[in-house]
């Protein structure tokens, strides 16, 4: 029988929360880019889409895609944090487009800078940001119960 010392069960520990954080980072990413995806198809199919939808998904989306990047780089954080941070990126993003100079409109005319920056402040957006970045708050917090959830059940399973 082979006995473990504390350090040595602290390296497991430690290698088990990182294979844990590179999962989660790589649902992160995934989530991510799928809110990129739909955020993109609001705008181009548009036309097709319920005028709701087309008018205020493409903003919560965009909202909700900051907040999956924050938890990606924060994966060992609270949600809290990333909710708090992604508020006030979304809305420091927001209360810039009233700052109007040649130059930040310049990049504000390119495709990727219009995406990133926006066009001019909508008081509007700021509700579209908050209800994307809460309703992503409200999946993340389910997800994270059920992986709490799964990881009990899979304490239980006796070992093999």
């Amino acid at each position: 029988m082979r006995k473990f010392s504390k350090s040595s069960s602290r390296g497991i520990n430690q290698e088990i929360k990182e294979k844990f954080h590179w999962k989660a980072r790589a649902a992160y990413l995934v989530a991510v880019l799928v809110m990129i995806l739909l955020g993109l198809g609001s705008r181009a199919f548009s036309t097709q889409l319920p005028a709701f939808v087309a008018n205020h998904f493409g903003d919560a989306l965009w909202a909700c895609m900051i907040y999956f990047g924050l938890r990606m780089l924060w994966v060992n954080r609270q949600l809290s944090i990333a909710l708090w941070g992604s508020m006030l990126f979304c809305f420091a993003i927001e209360f810039s487009q009233m700052y109007q100079t040649p130059w930040i409109n310049h990049i504000r005319a390119t495709t990727l800078g219009g995406l990133v920056l926006g066009k001019g402040f909508l008081t509007v957006d700021l509700i579209r940001y908050t209800v994307g970045i809460v309703v992503s708050w409200v999946l993340d917090q389910g997800c994270q119960r059920l992986v709490r959830i799964n990881r009990r059940m899979d304490d239980d399973k006796p070992l093999k």
